[in-house]
């Protein structure tokens, strides 16, 4: 990324924060009543009083520990589950019906069931985790793998391949990209669950202890932890994406801008090198 786009983003960030310092600042009261709200002076200092301690850094191990257990099984687990339904008449019939049933139940619904279910509020945290990201994850499997065309495959079992041949070196590579476009939309799903799971059953956490800070009234510790997990999602998103473009480096990327209206009247003014003289052909002896 060029530096200019660098500088727009951190513009872009930096005025929004001026203008979050200014409402707050002045107590603006049109409709959003931003006197209530807390400066981002006040935040930066809650924020730098907050790095000093232990208990951020646990609440923040707790809350990594977690999305990442149950990010990982879901990521195994979804794209297994999903090209088993895209691939088998039989895996479709029997899991398909279970995944469409549980799929529009929100995930944080199922507080209850994991509270009942599980031994302890940190397996029922990650189990929460693991369901946010496994629907996202299989269903964009279940797609990407549908939609290969048929032709690679039979050229794989044209040449002697058999079923766990076509699998590696044609289903699970073709499927790559709508496989990691499903990962990055879970994990972000992950991290609202695992989240609100923390709030509502756990003891530990960046969601417990936001929670926490707002039923004693500290707002700058709330946006503390507001601003902790918004960086703690952009990092562990960019992380997916990353590992997304390297794995399917082998993809045509897109072209590159094209060039400026100055650069395109600077092209058409320079005159088309003249071509090169065909060489003679050698003409073969009259008898």
């Amino acid at each position: 990324m060029s530096a200019g786009r660098w500088l727009v983003r951190a513009a872009s960030l930096a005025a929004a924060l001026g203008l979050w310092q200014l409402l707050t600042s002045l107590d603006v009261e049109l409709w959003l009543r931003f006197g209530q709200f807390p400066t981002v002076g006040e935040v930066a200092s809650a924020f730098g009083d907050r790095l000093v301690t232990g208990p951020y850094w646990q609440d923040l191990g707790h809350s990594l520990r977690r999305i990442v257990v149950g990010f990982v099984l879901a990521a195994v687990v979804g794209v297994a589950a999903g090209t088993a339904i895209a691939r088998s008449r039989w895996a479709a019939d029997l899991l398909g019906p279970l995944v469409e049933v549980a799929r529009p139940v929100p995930a944080i619904a199922l507080v209850p069931v994991a509270i009942l279910l599980l031994p302890t509020n940190e397996q029922g945290i990650v189990f929460i985790t693991f369901t946010a990201a496994f629907f996202p994850v299989l269903v964009s499997t279940r797609h990407a793998v549908r939609a290969l065309t048929p032709i690679w495959e039979e050229a794989v079992l044209t040449m002697g391949g058999g079923r766990l041949r076509v699998l590696c070196s044609v289903v699970l590579p073709g499927a790559l990209p709508g496989i990691f476009g499903g990962l990055s939309v879970g994990i972000g799903v992950a991290w609202i669950c695992v989240i609100s799971a923390e709030m509502i059953s756990g003891e530990y956490g960046v969601g417990y202890r936001t929670w926490q800070d707002y039923t004693v009234v500290d707002y700058p510790g709330v946006f503390v932890g507001m601003a902790t997990i918004g960086a703690l999602g952009w990092l562990t998103s960019t992380a997916v994406e990353f590992l997304g473009r390297r794995a399917t480096s082998w993809l045509p990327r897109p072209a590159e801008r094209a060039p400026s209206r100055a650069a395109r009247r600077a092209l058409s003014a320079t005159p088309p090198a003249a071509p090169s003289p065909a060489p003679a052909l050698d003409k073969e002896p009259v008898p």
